[in-house]
Parts: structure tokens; C-alpha cells; sequence
């Protein structure tokens, strides 16, 4: 699972990442023209059109070649589908474990048990403020997709010199932080 995202985010199948990145892209822009419960209904409508024509073509090819093939989806029809009792109980265990996790870490930003996470967590939401202004979700949305798309790529062939300039950026703003620490009564970090 996981190494069949990075491939396809990494390009490794062309063909298939394409597919993939095409795919979810003209989702998000039939998204932004029409209801998700249109976009949802005219989805269904089409994969529902496509195998009941396939359907009767081979109802139809098998009538006048009088073999007897039998249903053409028989293979999917027969694939077991349900979720086991263990499955579902991991998946609970995980989304539980992220949930608690994220509630503490809210309650520790926001009842200020460490003064510069707070002030860094408040930049960071008077920021959101600005980008909400700017963009809507969607549009995130559809920028995320195309940058988890493209970044990899781009990553991989000039990865010397983004982590030459990400280093230069990680040292300056640190500096700033430390600069800021040591101005602010009470902010600074105990030794972890």
C-alpha cells in the first residue's frame, strides 16, 4: 500500500500515475462547478452505464455465438469484499491513537504549557486567516494534490541544493527563535 503511493507519487509508472493524478484532478474541478452529491450521482451514473452496456454486449455476443460463458463479472461478483472484525478493530485502534494524540497536543497549545509552541501555533492560525481569505478549501485541496504530485520529482532531481538552501533557511530562523527566546521572560526552552 504504501509503496504503491510512493511510486505512483514518485512517477515511477507513468501510465498509472498519470491515470491517478488526471483522475483526482478532474474530480476537484467538477467539485468546484458542482455539488458533491452531483459530481457523486454523474459518477455512479457513468461506472453504472459502462458495465451494463459491457453487460449486454456480452449477453449479446454470447447469444449469437451460442456459447455459454456465463455472467462477465462473475470473477468480481465472487470476490469477498467485507471487512474482517480485525481490520475494523486496527483501524479504530489507529484512528483512536491519532485522536488522543491531537487532543493533547490542542490542550497543550492552547492552555500554554510551553509559551513559544503556543505563540508558534498562534502565527501559524492568524496565517491560516490569510491563506482563508485567499484560497478556499477546494483549491487547497487541488494545490496539495498537484504539489504532492510534482514536489517529489523535483525533490529528487535537485536534492542537494534544496537541502543546501532548507539548511540556510532551518539556521536563520532558528537564530531568530533564539533571539526571540532570549528577550521573552519565561520562554526560554529547558534543556530536553
Amino acid at each position: 500500500c504504501c509503496g504503491t503511493a510512493i511510486d505512483l507519487l514518485y512517477w515511477r509508472n507513468v501510465k498509472q500515475s498519470g491515470a491517478v493524478f488526471s483522475s483526482v484532478l478532474l474530480l476537484l474541478f467538477s467539485l468546484t462547478q458542482f455539488s458533491v452529491v452531483s459530481v457523486g450521482a454523474y459518477l455512479a451514473l457513468a461506472a453504472l452505464s459502462a458495465s451494463i452496456s459491457f453487460r449486454i454486449y456480452k449477453s449479446v455476443l454470447q447469444a449469437v455465438q451460442k456459447t455459454d460463458e456465463g455472467h462477465p463479472f462473475k470473477a468480481y461478483l465472487e470476490v469477498e469484499i467485507a471487512l474482517s472484525q480485525d481490520q475494523i478493530s486496527k483501524y479504530a485502534d489507529k484512528i483512536l491513537l491519532y485522536t488522543n494524540t491531537c487532543m493533547k497536543e490542542l490542550r497543550r497549545l492552547f492552555l500554554v504549557q510551553d509559551l513559544i509552541d503556543s505563540l508558534k501555533f498562534a502565527v501559524l492560525m492568524w496565517l491560516l486567516t490569510y491563506v482563508g481569505a485567499l484560497f478556499n478549501g477546494l483549491t487547497l485541496l487541488i494545490l496539495a494534490v498537484v504539489s504532492m504530485f510534482s514536489m517529489p520529482v523535483v525533490y529528487e532531481k535537485h536534492q542537494a541544493q534544496i537541502d543546501q538552501y532548507v539548511g540556510l533557511i532551518r539556521t536563520h530562523v532558528n537564530s531568530v527563535v533564539g533571539k526571540i527566546q532570549a528577550k521573552i521572560p519565561g520562554a526560554k526552552r529547558k534543556e530536553e
